[in-house]
Formats: C-alpha cells, sequence, structure tokens
C-alpha cells in the first residue's frame, strides 16, 4: 500500500481556504491513530510546510522542556538557533519565518504543547491578531487527541471565538476507502476477509496500515493482537494517556462495562457504584468527544421529537476486543500461547464479530441510506432504536432505525453470522416491528444488512424490502 488514501471530505475543506484572501486558523482533532498529522502532512507537502510537536507527558515535565523542544524543531527549519524562554518570543519568531508565501502551520498534539503553562494558549491568540493573520496565506493548524481538552479551551473558548475558519473531527475511514489498504491485493482478498479485520481495527488507518495484504486475516490479526510486539497488544494504555487527560480508571471501568452491549446512563452509574451528577456525566462526554463511545438518544416517531431515554454503547472496535480477548490473556500471550490459536475459536467470538460488525454498519450509514435510495432532506431521524418496557407497551431494540417524514420506518436488522441466514430471522423481525409502538398511518420497511450467506428460504419469502450484504458497503 503505497500513497495517501481516503479523506476526500477532509481534504476539499482545507484545499477550499486556499481561496481565500484571509489567513484561516484550523483545529483538527480526533483519537490517537486516527491519521490527523498525515493528513495535514498531505494536505501541505507542496507548499512551505513546518510542523512542531510538543513533548510527550511524562512526571516532572515543565514548560521550559517544551519551549526548549521548540528551539529544536524551529533550528531544523533553517532558523538561526534561538533559546526562547517565553512563548510570546517564540509565537513572535516563527511568524517572522512565515509572513510571506503560502504556508502551512502544524502544532501537534497542542495540549502538550500548552502543558504547565496557563497562558499558552492567551498568548497564542494574541500572536494570532498581531503577527500570524497579516499573511493571508497562511494556514495555522492546532492539531491534537486529547479532543476534550481542544474542545473545552479552543472550540469553546471566548479567545478564539470568531477566529477559527475550519474544524475537522476525523473519525474512522470508512469501508469503501478501507479497502485500498490491501494495495494490489484488494482484488484477490474477498470482501468477508476484509470485514474481519475491519471487525478488530474499525477504520483506524495506522492499524490497517500494519496489515500484510499477502497474508490471511487470521494470520494478520494473531501477529498484531496476540504478540507481544504487536500494535494492537500494546496500544491500549497509549490511548488512555494521550487521549483522555484525566488519569482515572473510571474511563477503563465504562468502556469495560460497554464491552458486551449498549447501556443506559442509570445502569452504568449503578454498575459503577458512582454518584449520579454533573462529575460522572463529563466522564461520558469526554469518552463520546474522543469518539470512543457514542450516546445513541431514541426518539418519539409520533412527533420525531428526541426522547430522554438513551443508550452508552462501545463504538470504538479495537477497545472492545483488546477488552475481550487481549487483556484477558496478557500472560498467555507473551508466554506465546496464541502463536498457533485459532481466532475464530475465541470463546463467544461469533457475539462478539456481531457487536464490531453493527459498528461498521452505524459509521457508515450515508453509505446504507444511499443503497436505500433515501434522501438526506428526507430523514428525521436514524439511529439504534429502543424503547422501555411499560406497562402500556413491550420493550423493544432495534440495530439502527430510519424515519422519513414521508411516514416510513426503515427497520434495519444487522446480522453477522458463520452458519446460514435461515427463515428464523424473519420471525426474529416480526417480533420487533410487533413490539415497535409506532402509529397506524405509519409504513414499516424490514431491511436486512448481514455478512455471510442467505438461505433460499429467506429469499423465496420475498419479506425484507431490501437485503444489502455487507460487502455491498466496499
Amino acid at each position: 500500500m503505497t500513497g495517501f488514501i481516503g479523506r476526500e471530505y477532509e481534504r476539499s475543506q482545507l484545499e477550499h481556504l486556499l481561496t481565500k484572501k484571509t489567513a484561516s486558523l484550523v483545529v483538527v482533532y480526533g483519537r490517537r491513530r486516527i491519521g490527523k498529522s498525515r493528513l495535514i502532512e498531505n494536505f501541505g507537502k507542496n507548499f512551505n510546510l513546518m510542523t512542531f510537536s510538543g513533548l510527550s507527558p511524562r512526571e516532572g515535565i515543565s514548560r521550559q522542556d517544551q519551549l526548549n523542544e521548540f528551539s529544536l524543531q524551529m533550528k531544523h527549519y533553517n532558523a538561526p538557533y534561538k533559546h526562547y524562554t517565553d512563548w510570546s518570543d517564540a509565537f513572535y519568531s516563527l511568524a517572522e519565518k512565515t509572513k510571506k508565501g503560502q504556508c502551512v502551520i502544524l502544532f501537534d498534539e497542542i495540549s502538550w504543547m500548552a502543558m504547565e503553562d496557563p497562558d499558552f494558549l492567551g498568548k497564542l491568540k494574541i500572536a494570532w491578531d498581531l503577527y500570524f493573520n497579516k499573511n493571508p496565506k497562511l494556514i495555522l493548524v492546532l492539531c491534537g487527541s486529547v479532543s476534550a481538552w481542544i474542545q473545552k479551551n479552543i472550540i469553546l473558548s471566548t479567545g478564539f471565538h470568531g477566529r477559527i475558519s475550519l474544524k475537522l473531527f476525523l473519525r474512522e475511514m470508512k469501508v469503501e476507502d478501507c479497502k485500498y489498504f490491501w494495495g494490489n491485493h484488494k482484488k484477490n482478498v474477498s470482501n468477508h476477509e476484509k470485514l474481519k479485520i475491519l471487525a478488530v481495527t474499525g477504520g483506524i488507518p495506522k492499524y490497517l496500515e500494519e496489515i500484510n495484504p499477502s497474508v490471511p486475516a487470521e494470520d494478520n490479526i494473531r501477529r498484531l493482537a496476540f504478540s507481544e510486539s504487536g500494535i494492537l497488544f500494546n496500544d491500549f494504555s497509549q490511548i488512555f494517556t494521550d487521549t483522555l487527560q484525566r488519569k482515572s480508571d473510571t474511563y477503563k471501568k465504562v468502556v469495560t462495562l460497554l464491552k458486551n452491549g449498549a447501556l443506559e446512563t442509570t445502569e452504568l452509574i449503578k454498575l459503577i457504584n458512582v454518584k449520579s451528577g454533573g462529575g460522572f456525566t463529563s466522564y461520558l462526554d469526554e469518552l463520546v468527544i474522543a469518539g470512543f463511545i457514542s450516546k445513541n438518544s431514541t426518539w418519539h416517531i409520533k412527533d420525531g421529537k428526541t426522547s430522554s431515554l438513551s443508550m452508552y454503547r462501545l463504538s470504538d472496535n479495537y477497545l472492545r476486543f483488546y477488552l475481550k480477548y487481549i487483556e484477558p490473556n496478557i500472560e498467555k500471550i507473551i508466554a506465546g500461547g496464541f502463536s498457533n490459536k485459532s481466532i475464530s475459536s475465541l470463546p463467544g467470538f461469533a457475539s462478539i464479530m456481531s457487536l464490531q460488525v453493527e459498528n461498521l454498519v452505524l459509521s457508515n450509514r450515508e453509505k446504507i441510506k444511499k443503497i436505500l435510495q433515501i434522501l438526506p432532506e428526507d430523514i428525521i431521524c436514524d439511529n439504534p432504536f429502543f424503547q422501555r418496557k411499560t406497562n402500556r407497551q413491550e420493550g423493544c431494540q432495534i440495530d439502527y432505525l430510519i424515519q422519513t417524514r414521508h411516514d416510513n420506518l426503515y427497520l434495519c436488522e444487522i446480522k453477522y453470522t458463520r452458519n446460514l441466514i435461515r427463515k428464523d430471522i424473519i420471525n426474529e423481525v416480526n417480533e420487533k416491528i410487533k413490539r415497535l409502538k409506532a402509529p397506524k398511518n405509519f409504513s414499516i420497511r424490514p431491511i436486512l444488512i448481514y455478512s455471510g450467506q442467505l438461505h433460499d428460504e429467506v429469499i423465496d419469502a420475498d419479506y425484507f424490502s431490501q437485503v444489502i450484504d455487507l460487502e455491498e458497503l466496499f
């Protein structure tokens, strides 16, 4: 695999900045390994690109340590060496270096650069107003993995209000772009095999770069996840160190509880045994902002208004796979106990794969809606849907429901199995339709999204309005 893959939308947004007649301040954030720096480096490769990165957190690190590192990095761009002791001087020198011509400046892991200096962002804001924005062809990119910190201190900060030209939150790559990580092998490797890899890694570019397209999915998973040197074996702790600023085991408790399926906030509070309120909610919010979990709010079908009922689900495929299969077996993996083990023989593997595939579908819902020929302007709500059991209604949970303004409900059942999908899937969906409390004037269109093999009896029944093979996502 060579070259830069995907991110067409993000690149188009960045390229639009080149048509402006004023300087641009850009914020790029997202989880570790998602490709933030690579995106900016690819965009700025034809310009005067200058990249600066903060030192990673460690005990005893100081503001001056970060300034010393910046001083050394400035030297790499043919600037006379100067020992900076204040960020105001550092920013002024950089602005002088980039005051003419098309320039892209990348401050990578900006929360690290700002470490131990409460005035860092204030001085950066002043430098932007007084110096940087005087070059109409300059693009300054503030980039980082600590998404909650960026939200609070930059995006929602009054200091930067009205100054940010573009905000990009990088999510997992689309499945249709992920196939290119198989390079010249992409046509010979089945989409089903690619799904196995994506069910473990999600659409995380760095993980996909590590695969060897010439060997089967199981061999790749064994090497990356079940060997002591594998990136998937080692990355978990680093993710929590880099992406979540607060050092707390509450984050891990939340994602661990969600590894087997979605839970309501009240269930999480009860299981973790914490007090309800803003403190715990802030942990959930930070995990959502980081892209690790999703908050799925249900809605009232009658009027389309959002319900107070919501559930949290673990939306990061790597985290679930790590918690389910890598962490419990660390000692065995180090001892080499998985060198010849069949991955598909892992306990509960099929059910976990179902949850992983469900994540892939929800992450690629735009493709699903396109296949179903549903126009964006016609959609009222689309999300996993659930209704709580009461005296007046039965409980119901739907993998993915799309409600349109034409009183249509597309009830999507997501199915992953190594076995034949037989006619009993129709009974399962029928039961959900029966339980679903929908107004009488609504049409319900059952949709089957599957990976595996359909038995002829399912096709012959002509029950589903549409059947979508997950391979169509590619």
